[in-house]
């Protein structure tokens, strides 16, 4: 998905610097020494400068939206703070990722914990963080 949030990005570029051409294009080539060939190729290109924008700046947009969306839901949070109801004891733990966490016993009262109806694990019901299927958008086990 890296690679179509690349593409888009990389088309709004493009259509952004096509986009403006109307303003570079004559004075870069007045700079060169006249080209009026490029000049007139640069001032057709100026009824389509609202298209291209448009264009481009939807690219823009679109390349973010997946530049973003995928960094942000690719990496899951692996530690959580678990906090026992009987007794308030908290303590950090690493979250598996290949299984389910059903069962956990309080270090400090030993009370047995179960996760609370609706709830997949005792990280999504006693934890800071959600387990990391739930944080992935996944069904958990």
């Amino acid at each position: 998905m890296q690679l179509k949030a690349n593409q888009s990005l990389l088309g709004g570029i493009l259509a952004f610097i096509i986009a403006t051409s109307c303003c570079w294009l004559p004075a870069l080539a007045i700079m060169l020494g006249g080209a009026s060939g490029l000049m007139a190729f640069s001032q057709g290109l100026e009824k389509f400068s609202r298209f291209f924008m448009i264009i481009g700046g939807g690219f823009l947009i679109y390349g973010g939206y997946q530049f973003y969306k995928k960094k942000s839901s690719n990496t899951p949070i692996l530690e959580s703070t678990i906090t026992c109801p009987n007794c308030g004891f908290s303590k950090t733990e690493t979250m598996p990722t290949n299984a389910c966490q059903f069962f956990y016993e309080c270090q400090n009262c030993k009370t047995l914990l179960k996760p609370k109806e609706g709830d997949c694990c005792v990280y999504c019901s006693f934890g800071t963080v959600k387990c990391p299927p739930i944080q992935l958008g996944e069904d958990c086990c």
